[in-house]
């Protein structure tokens, strides 16, 4: 695995790079010896006869100058070395470069990789590090495997103290630092569009001075592609709360409401929106309640400006739904006279949820500037 993971690093900077090579394991952990490697005459049951002095010689002469050539390409620049460490996770920081969010990280979206090194004995599959200079409490920063040190970091917590990090240790600047991780990421489904989105943004400033067709070429990426997701990276931190988790901000939906937030005059209607379904998504989950799903969110910010602007006549109703999505209580209309509700039978709501209904539908109506006290 550790040979793979060395290709694949390699593989990824070949553009740019000098080739790499994996050093011999180093064991970063005090008073723990590598495991020793049985040699082919050890494991054979005949052990085949020694060499002559003469040809031994010549081997030993072979040997130190593929040695010396070896080293001497280390250090020319030729061959870039890859080594590998047994690492404590609590000597080694997450780059910030990385799209994946490590506080975001639980054990039970870790769980299957928990398990899976329960199982194997250890983490199989190295992560990318790179030395840190000038910080006390870190040696070690990770560049690819933030799921891997959050999961080894939890199971020495509870009850398997002797874990170690397995990484990989590369000399990366901070921009093929940052094309190692996003390759990585891309083949993440945990790490969600809104995250990648806004890693990219940052690093159009940080490593692309804002060169947005640059950026695509070293990504090997859609200029198009790339455009949108920087537009979605532009949604307000308003309009991100009003959905259950920023998990579910996808690319196609996000950036439909991104471009529908560029206009001035729909903005005020769908950002008062947005603040009065983050309200409605936290009070939901205070009472135990399913959230409202990507798709209500993004549809009711869509309609806000319509509704506002047609004072709520001749436009699709407010909908407050059951955890089983059946319609409960809806605003039928609001104008100047009042406001008209509407109690859906057969939805399966008992008196206190449509109590609690009818308080979310009064909320939105204020958030609009359609309330009662107008």
């Amino acid at each position: 695995m550790a040979r793979k993971q060395s290709d694949y690093l390699a593989g990824l900077l070949a553009d740019d790079e000098p080739p790499v090579i994996t050093a011999p394991v180093a064991d970063a952990i005090p008073d723990a010896a590598p495991a020793s490697v049985p040699s082919p005459a050890a494991a054979s049951p005949v052990a085949p006869p020694a060499p002559a002095p003469e040809r031994r010689e010549r081997l030993r002469g072979t040997t130190l100058l593929g040695r010396e050539s070896a080293l001497a390409r280390v250090a020319s620049g030729e061959v870039r070395q890859v080594t590998q460490l047994l690492l404590d996770p609590a000597r080694v920081r997450i780059w910030p470069g990385n799209a994946r969010s490590y506080a975001h990280l639980t054990e039970e979206g870790c769980r299957e990789l928990i398990d899976s090194i329960i199982a194997e004995g250890g983490q199989k599959v190295p992560a990318v590090v790179r030395r840190v200079e000038g910080d006390p409490d870190y040696d070690y920063e990770v560049i690819a495997g933030t799921r891997r040190h959050w999961s080894i970091s939890w199971l020495r917590a509870h009850s398997y103290p002797d874990m170690v990090f397995v990484a990989q240790v590369a000399v990366l600047d901070d921009e093929a630092a940052f094309r190692l991780a996003d390759l990585e990421n891309r083949a993440r489904k945990d790490v969600s569009d809104l995250e990648r989105a806004r890693n990219y943004a940052a690093a159009l400033k940080s490593h692309y001075d804002n060169h947005l067709t640059r950026m695509a070429e070293r990504l090997k990426l859609s200029k198009g592609w790339l455009s949108k997701m920087l537009k979605v990276a532009a949604l307000p931190d308003t309009v991100i709360a009003a959905f259950a988790s920023p998990a579910d901000v996808q690319l196609k939906p996000a950036y439909t409401l991104a471009q529908a937030i560029d206009d001035k005059s729909a903005a005020p209607a769908i950002l008062a929106k947005a603040k009065a379904m983050a309200r409605e998504q936290k009070s939901r989950q205070e009472q135990g309640l399913g959230p409202w799903s990507a798709a209500d969110v993004v549809r009711q910010l869509l309609d806000a400006p319509r509704l506002a602007g047609a004072g709520g006549a001749g436009e699709r109703p407010w909908v407050w739904t059951t955890p089983h999505g059946r319609p409960a209580l809806s605003i039928q209309s609001a104008n100047r006279q009042g406001v008209t509700i509407r109690l859906h039978a057969g939805s399966g709501a008992d008196a206190d949820e449509l109590a609690d209904a009818l308080r979310r539908a009064l909320a939105h109506l204020e958030a609009q500037g359609r309330g009662l006290q107008r």
